[in-house]
């Protein structure tokens, strides 16, 4: 009996004490011939996530799908060169293992050579970044292929997929980190694919209403508009994918199985493609329209006095009236005949608006105590015009403000001008385009063309007698530096200094001119160069000399039906300064920042002055935002006048 129970004893010993020696074998056997364990493919993903002072782990490979994540891991939480130190440091502190080391650290590409582990870790990610997953993609047509053979098998060949690199692979000196942002600033770029998408589903949609197979089918009619309204309703105003709400995949999704029910409903392709046809026709036809009501309702508000610039003249008038004769002159008169001075010219009823074009000047000129203004304006705007500068006075610059119904000597010498502005044809041109109908000039028909005051610097040299030169500013530009300058240009015995505007096609003289005219063919080139009103430099003493102002008026009689133009005083300027116009450097002044949104900020730095030309004036609410700072930087928005008025900026 004892010698039995001693038996069943030592069979129990023997499991017990030869069972941890099989396992250390086992282990030792690993660790000399790793090729024998084939489940450490994972193990180069997580090598990327180790750090110097890590140790080496090796996880069993549990799915194909956990090996695409790590590589993907990789790429977005570390850079390239903690892999590489990572994998350096395990090989120095699994010294007895080093061979499986280099196993994991090594591997050969087609043509036999040998790719360190880091490399290849870089390579993959890389190519990952570049090719949107294409390794995945690899990975998952060989999961396909190997799926009924043993999973050892499909392990390795995995593997291999992803440490294979395409042909002509440069990317071993790129950044990851730059591609995976160009990656992102794609998908930002992007963003919007998913309400394209919808709308060009609900495009789809109202074209399959108007089919007569669907408008036959009462219960699928009733279906497809419920289904659209959804769809509508979830789309709303969003313009980026992120605006969508949840639920938007699911109406979407339900949407697109209706129209896959339409699809097989509608087998007639030309009465389709005849519905598209006519919706884009509708679509141009609105489209056409609405241009038109665009310019119409433009045209409308650059016409219209905005309430504050309505209030502002009466509370400035009335404070003129209330001061005392005394009080009502400006001082420094004495330069205003000196032609040593800088002297201005500029004609404006608009206070705001001149009150810019002084400040800016004043503030930007390196003399300002030499500056002199001599501003003309209407009976109305006369003392509100004048209490302004009164009250707001610009530096050391001289002002003088003069009315132009006190110059008794225009009547006669510009009775034929005043009675063209006040013929009832020009009246109507100008007043009677009630409609978005009217023709493609529509953006020219401005009252402001049929006021004095827009003729008056065709008779400078009578209104400045003492004067040899000076500088014509519009009353819609802004000074933005010093441009004496000016006076010490050689204009070449010219009389107009200007800036051309013939960069693009449409700044010819045929533009403004009409050459079917024998008299206008005969005497001008339909080809040649237009140049800018706005800011001009003008030489009194030579247009004394040619008498510009008779050549003025003699194209001005012989325009007198208005055949010749009639648009404005650009026209009737080019034929009166031709071959007499000295062009100025472009720098000196750049136009547009009234009509154009894609004025360059480089050309804005660069120029002297700025024109808000067109209708888009910055003290309109139509005005362009992105340049009405450069106007409202020279308007004190804390004056009491401004503020009375509610004027902001």
């Amino acid at each position: 009996m004892a010698r039995t129970g001693r038996s069943v004893l030592l069979l129990l010993l023997i499991p017990t004490v030869l069972s941890p020696l099989l396992l250390s074998e086992r282990r030792l056997t690993v660790a000399i011939n790793p090729n024998e364990r084939k489940d450490f493919p994972a193990e180069i993903a997580s090598q990327g996530h180790s750090v110097k002072d890590r140790k080496l782990n090796a996880f069993p490979l549990e799915t194909l799908s956990s090996l695409k994540e790590s590589v993907g891991a990789v790429l977005v939480e570390e850079p390239p060169h903690l892999a590489n130190d990572s994998i350096e440091s395990a090989d120095q502190e699994l010294l007895p293992g080093k061979r499986a080391n280099r196993v994991l650290s090594e591997t050969t590409s087609g043509d036999g050579a040998v790719l360190k582990g880091g490399d290849l870790i870089d390579q993959v990610t890389r190519r990952t970044a570049e090719d949107g997953g294409l390794a995945t993609g690899s990975m998952d047509k060989q999961e396909k292929h190997t799926g009924s053979q043993q999973q050892s098998s499909s392990e390795g060949r995995s593997l291999e997929a992803i440490t294979q690199i395409p042909q002509g692979y440069q990317g071993a000196g790129k950044n990851p980190q730059k591609e995976n942002t160009d990656g992102r600033s794609k998908n930002m770029a992007s963003s919007d694919t998913r309400v394209r998408d919808i709308k060009d589903h609900l495009i789809k949609a109202k074209v399959y209403l108007g089919l007569g197979a669907i408008r036959a089918n009462p219960q699928y009619l009733r279906e497809l508009r419920q289904r659209i309204r959804e769809v509508q309703k979830v789309l709303g105003e969003a313009s980026k994918d992120s605006d969508l709400p949840k639920n938007a995949n699911e109406k979407v999704k339900a949407l697109e199985q209706t129209l896959v029910k339409g699809e097989q409903t509608q087998d007639d392709c030309s009465v389709v493609v005849k519905k598209l046809r006519a919706m884009l026709h509708s679509a141009e036809e609105q489209l056409y329209a609405q241009k038109k009501q665009t310019v119409f309702l433009t045209q409308l508000a650059a016409k219209t006095l905005p309430k504050g610039l309505h209030c502002l003249p009466l509370r400035l008038a009335n404070e003129y009236f209330s001061l005392d004769p005394s009080q009502q002159q400006f001082p420094n008169q004495e330069k205003l005949d000196d032609p040593k001075q800088y002297h201005y010219a500029l004609f404006s009823d608009n206070i705001l608006a001149t009150a810019v074009v002084v400040n800016s000047t004043v503030l930007n000129a390196k003399h300002p105590s030499r500056q002199v203004f001599h501003i003309v304006t209407d009976r109305l705007n006369y003392a509100p015009m004048r209490m302004w500068f009164l009250s707001n006075p610009p530096g050391k610059a001289t002002i003088e403000v003069q009315n132009i119904d006190e110059f008794t000597w225009l009547n006669d010498s510009s009775s034929l001008l005043l009675k063209q502005l006040g013929s009832q044809s020009m009246i109507d041109y100008y007043f009677r385009a009630q409609s978005a109908n009217s023709d493609s000039y529509l953006k020219y028909r401005n009252p402001k063309y049929l006021s004095m005051l827009n003729h008056l610097r065709f008779y400078l040299p009578e209104i400045y007698p003492k004067l040899d030169k000076m500088v014509f500013l519009d009353d819609d530009v802004v000074v933005r530096k010093d441009i004496t300058g000016l006076w010490s240009i050689d204009m070449k015995g010219k009389v107009n200094g200007a800036v051309e505007t013939c960069g693009e096609s449409f700044h010819r003289f045929d533009r403004y001119l009409n050459f079917s005219s024998p008299v206008v063919a005969k005497n001008f080139d339909p080809n040649a160069c237009v140049w800018a009103f706005g800011m001009n430099l003008f030489d009194l003493a030579e247009w004394r000399r040619q008498n510009i102002t008779e050549i003025y008026h003699f194209w001005q009689k012989l325009n007198e039906d208005g055949l010749l133009w009639k648009l404005g005083t650009l026209p009737l300027g080019l034929v009166t300064f031709w071959n007499k116009t000295f062009p100025l450097d472009r720098s000196w002044h750049i136009l547009g920042l009234g009509y154009n949104p894609h004025v360059s900020s480089s050309g804005l730095e660069r120029a002297a002055v700025i024109h808000y030309n067109g209708n888009m004036k910055p003290w309109l609410e139509i005005g362009l935002p992105k340049f009405r700072s450069y106007w409202s930087e020279y308007l004190d928005y804390d004056q009491p006048f401004l503020r009375e008025c509610n004027i902001n900026p």
